[in-house]
């Protein structure tokens, strides 16, 4: 009995005790379960810094939802997608009229973007509200933020579900689901929204600068376990989850950032896994003798 107390006031007790440890537990849930299966439909089209680069292009349309009405979650949510929707829009733009391939102009678009909405966010805020908007602050969510969080993850949930054989075919064979038809476009533009809304949900709790973060890193390590795609989908997103929880964990207490704690250990179960999954290192080294013989 004296075990089954110490693990419940270890593990159990501070989420029952502090509201702020409830709400920041199930706002982290419910972005594992969108953001990581996202992660890993873009890491299957081989645009891994896409998610990147976008968590980076709603940056002015945070910033200017803050120059005008300052710290409101609905003026930065919808300053963020806006932002990122013209991001998206002005890259596919200009790889429709030019010689450069999406990822290379997103590219050049994204830094501008990132550039820009450091100088409006610098020029009409504190560094206090900069390092909110860069770095998040996942133990301060509120209810309305928790709202906003768990509706972006139910909605993505369900698009992706109802769009899944769409999005497969645009990854796989495109020029099948052209003569299905279907639109190629259509799809690639609707999975890059979602991603969109997603790290703009993601950045009042990890903040913009690693929302990224709990989207990417257990998508490529799910990757390295299973070759199906609906088990990577479902390992991404346990892997978000536990990183969100054992983030939480340590950063109660040991008194640092939650958000940055939460993205290390989603890395150290990506080097656990480049390490002991079925693609990782070790195995590979302990098959080395059978291929040989």
């Amino acid at each position: 009995m004296t075990l089954l107390h110490d693990f419940y006031q270890f593990a159990i007790a501070p989420f029952q005790e502090f509201a702020f440890m409830r709400r920041a537990l199930v706002a982290t849930l419910a972005l594992a379960l969108s953001s990581a299966p996202l992660g890993v439909m873009l890491t299957l089209r081989r645009m891994s810094l896409f998610g990147e680069a976008l968590s980076h292009a709603v940056l002015p349309g945070v910033a200017a939802g803050f120059i005008f009405f300052g710290l409101s979650l609905p003026a930065l949510s919808i300053g963020g997608f806006l932002a990122g929707v013209v991001v998206v829009a002005l890259a596919g733009w200009i790889s429709r009229h030019t010689e450069l391939k999406e990822d290379a102009s997103l590219a050049a678009v994204y830094v501008v973007a990132l550039a820009l909405g450091v100088i409006m966010i610098s020029g009409h805020g504190t560094q206090l509200d900069l390092l909110h908007i860069l770095f998040g602050n996942v133990l301060g969510v509120d209810t309305e933020g928790l709202l906003l969080v768990a509706g972006v993850s139910s909605l993505s949930v369900l698009l992706m579900a109802g769009l899944y054989r769409g999005l497969l075919l645009e990854s796989f064979d495109p020029s099948y689901l052209a003569a299905s038809g279907g639109r190629n476009t259509v799809y690639q533009q609707l999975f890059l929204m979602l991603v969109v809304l997603n790290l703009v949900a993601s950045f009042q709790t990890l903040g913009t600068l690693m929302a990224v973060g709990l989207m990417m890193l257990p998508a490529v390590s799910a990757r390295l376990w299973h070759d199906t795609l609906p088990a990577q989908l479902v390992n991404s997103a346990v892997q978000a989850a536990l990183a969100g929880y054992a983030g939480l964990m340590l950063s109660y207490y040991a008194s640092v950032p939650s958000g940055p704690v939460i993205i290390v250990c989603a890395g150290g179960f990506y080097f656990l896994s480049l390490i002991f999954a079925p693609r990782g290192w070790l195995p590979r080294i302990l098959r080395r003798p059978h291929l040989r013989a």
